[in-house]
């Protein structure tokens, strides 16, 4: 015990009663304030707290995009003090089309894609609120939720969203918190309107009102059939199995692929995948069907490969005509995550903050007893603004009554307030609005507009008060809402129409592809800043200087090749990677990123790129001096990761590579320090990975290039009029691992042969 301690400021218990206190602590904020979403608004707090930070920096969707970082700062610094990375995770997931049925942020920039790629740093991307966010948001300043103080009492934050938009079931929820967790699907939203809009009627024909509607499980799955997820697929699921998951809030659903057979001809066929369960990543999924098939684990399947765009397209294609395409699908929904089973537990928070696990028509009274709710508060809130306008009102119009007295006592009375009040009759609010009008406000005109904005108010008034008073009122009122809101997202929108099929599969529609690669002649570009592109034909020089680039780009590499050709990439980092042709964006605007291709790591660049033809032999060197000579057979990647083949240092680059011609006897090497060293092709090893050997020693510098040469014909460089040769060497000739002289004259000033 401290010296400072005082004896009472110490308790005694046992560990047990210590532990169980504090881990109880912490499992009760789990469930309620990061795991459970609210049945209300369908959010958890870090959601919730985003979209509030949002319409506070006033990204409406009709507004402009503001940094994702932006956004993040405000969450944590004023009402989420969590990590950023976390924080930025659940905004990227609310604005991800593929995991959110209906998107509530517009994200723009790289949000990360079915295939599981992560989106880009948040100082990258930019965000703002959609229209179904704004629906969430709708009203809520006008008193129709409460709001608490935030963690350091310096902001409040809404404790639950006003919600006209049915969140919990439209775009679902998963969480897991300390002994209990919960799986709520997206549904589709037109549905869910059906539903409580039959809700609402049946409810006024009883008693006890819509919360505790009696409508039958069996007649909401008439409404609801099942969820719909934002990949689509198709639900197979038993339809007392559904009514059942419904009825208890527990439950699967079982969901697969959607597919197509396209004809081929000749009797042959493959399978078109165009729609793949939720939640499963597109390139994993493949890669695991591909292993099972190396495996020889689905003997009924030939080939897998994916030419997806942006939209899923997975061929597959069998291993015989014979094959039937429905045995072969079976077989791989029983084997792969073709199909796959979602999860239903509607464990949710109530309006108490309790959690509990739900049914489907529990959920849905859940949600209209809130928007009830929402309603009374704000016509109550509308109703006391109405009230102070028209007292308001009422003294503009005493003034405009008695205008030359209210202008005198103004003019000439040391306290006007306290004299009007009690020479009129009026409260203090009125006083306060005639002595803050202004002069302009006295015209005959005004006094005509007052009278008339004050007959409007009474009418809505009156209305309100029968809102307030009449339940009947109230519901159709929420009814006409849901009116609304299925008109906005009905079946025949974009968003709204249903993407997850019910039942059977659909019937087969043919999308012809081409069966294999044609060979024609394309003309690979590749600029300075890393876009490439294959033009139709093979092009001139002429036709390639005229070539049009991005801003601040120009050409870099250029070559001829055939769509069936494969393309070789060598990179600073030491890498070979291999891209098909046929597989590189046309010609006619500026192409791609060659990253989105291969997975070349940021922080290095493209040493050169060239046309495989096999049998070839390579030099390749790093700027540390060392290198070996490579056959180009050996260099082929398999992967978008490539293949290591020269070792390079953690601060060293790969910088050289030149084919090796036929007869050639020596290598002709060049640093920084424009010194030149030409040694026998002998004193370098043929490896297929490695470091190599030395090349050329540096004082100062670094190797710049390299050339294997015939020496009788001299070593080449290229120069502003053409290539030039030098045939006369014998002053830098000399052994590998030398320094070299100086470079003869004429050598380009790049210290580069080409």
């Amino acid at each position: 015990m401290s010296k400072h301690a005082k004896p009472e400021e110490i308790r005694e218990t046992r560990l047990a009663e210590a532990l169980s206190e504090r881990y109880l602590s912490y499992a009760l904020s789990t469930i309620m304030s990061r795991s459970l979403p609210d049945v209300r608004d369908g959010l958890k707090p870090v959601h919730r707290r985003l979209l509030f930070a949002m319409r506070q920096l006033k990204l409406d969707p009709a507004s402009g995009y503001k940094k994702c970082a932006r956004v993040v700062g405000d969450v944590i610094g004023k009402y989420h003090p969590h990590g950023d990375q976390s924080v930025y995770d659940a905004l990227v997931r609310l604005a991800q089309d593929f995991a959110q049925r209906y998107p509530l942020v517009d994200g723009q920039g790289n949000f990360g894609n079915v295939d599981g790629d992560n989106a880009a740093a948040m100082r990258y991307t930019e965000s703002r609120l959609t229209q179904t966010a704004w629906l969430l948001l709708q009203g809520i300043d006008e008193d129709t939720v409460d709001f608490r103080d935030t963690y350091d009492g310096e902001e409040s934050e809404p404790v639950v969203l006003p919600a006209a938009f049915p969140n919990l079931l439209a775009n679902g929820s998963n969480g897991i918190a300390v002994g209990m967790a919960t799986s709520v699907p997206p549904h589709n939203v037109a549905e869910l309107c059906d539903a409580m809009t039959h809700m609402i009627k049946t409810a006024k024909h009883t008693s006890d009102g819509v919360a505790n509607s009696k409508v039958t499980f069996e007649k909401l799955v008439d409404l609801v059939p099942g969820p719909d997820f934002p990949t689509g697929g198709v639900l197979v699921e038993a339809r007392e199995n559904i009514v059942e998951a419904y009825k208890n809030g527990r439950g699967s659903f079982r969901l697969r692929a959607k597919y197509e057979v396209e004809k081929l001809g000749q009797g042959q066929y493959q399978i078109i995948i165009t729609d793949i369960p939720f939640q499963v990543q597109k390139s994993r999924l493949i890669e695991k069907t591909a292993e099972l098939l190396l495996a020889r684990k689905l003997p009924m399947l030939g080939d897998i490969r994916d030419e997806s765009a942006e939209d899923v397209r997975i061929v597959l294609e069998p291993k015989s005509r014979n094959v039937e395409p429905e045995m072969l699908m079976e077989h791989l929904f029983r084997e792969t995550d073709f199909e796959t089973r979602i999860g239903l537990n509607l464990n949710v928070l109530n309006k108490d903050n309790i959690p509990g696990v739900m049914s489907l028509r529990e959920a849905l009274s859940a949600f209209l007893a809130h928007r009830e709710d929402v309603l009374v508060r704000g016509a109550s809130h509308r109703l006391g603004k109405i009230e102070h306008r028209l007292e308001v009102l009422g003294g503009l119009l005493a003034a405009y009554l008695n205008l030359d007295e209210v202008i005198r006592i103004i003019r000439e009375e040391d306290e006007p307030k306290q004299l009007m009040m009690k020479a009129f009759d009026l409260t203090d609010v009125q006083v306060e609005a005639i002595l803050n009008m202004r002069l302009r406000q006295l015209r005959k005109l005004e006094e005509m507009e007052i009278r008339k904005e004050e007959a409007e108010l009474r009418k809505e008034r009156k209305e309100l008060q029968s809102l307030l008073k009449d339940e009947g009122k109230r519901w159709k009122t929420i009814e006409d809402e849901i009116k609304e809101l299925k008109q906005a997202f009905g079946p025949k929108t974009e968003l709204g129409r249903r993407r997850t099929e019910i039942g059977a599969p659909p019937s087969i529609v043919i999308v012809p592809i081409e069966a294999m690669i044609d060979k024609e002649p394309v003309t690979v570009v590749y600029s300075e800043k890393g876009w490439v592109r294959a033009a139709k034909g093979h092009l001139d020089d002429t036709a390639i200087e005229t070539m049009k680039f991005k801003d601040g780009d120009k050409l870099k590499f250029w070559l001829h090749a055939e769509t069936t050709d494969k393309i070789i990439v060598f990179a600073t980092n030491g890498r070979f990677y291999t891209v098909g042709a046929d597989k590189l964006p046309g010609g006619r605007g500026h192409g791609e990123p060659i990253r989105l291709m291969i997975d070349i790591p940021n922080g290095h660049e493209v040493v050169s790129i060239m046309k495989h033809t096999g049998g070839r032999r390579f030099l390749v060197a790093a700027d540390t001096g060392h290198g070996f000579i490579v056959a180009e057979d050996e260099v082929i990647a398999q992967t978008k990761n490539g293949k290591q083949i020269l070792n390079v240092g953690a601060n060293a680059e790969a910088t050289a590579i030149s084919e090796v011609p036929d007869g050639a006897d020596h290598i002709a090497v060049i640093g920084t320090n424009r010194k030149l060293l030409v040694f026998p092709i002998s004193e370098v090893p043929e490896m297929t990975r490695g470091k190599g050997v030395i090349l050329q020693r540096y004082k100062d510098g670094h190797l710049s290039d390299a050339q294997a040469f015939i020496l009788k014909e001299g070593v080449t460089w290229k120069t502003g009029s053409g290539m030039r040769s030098e045939a006369d060497l014998k002053a830098w000739q000399g052994k590998r691992a030398g320094a070299g002289l100086v470079k003869p004259k004429g050598f380009p000033s790049n210290n580069r042969f080409s």
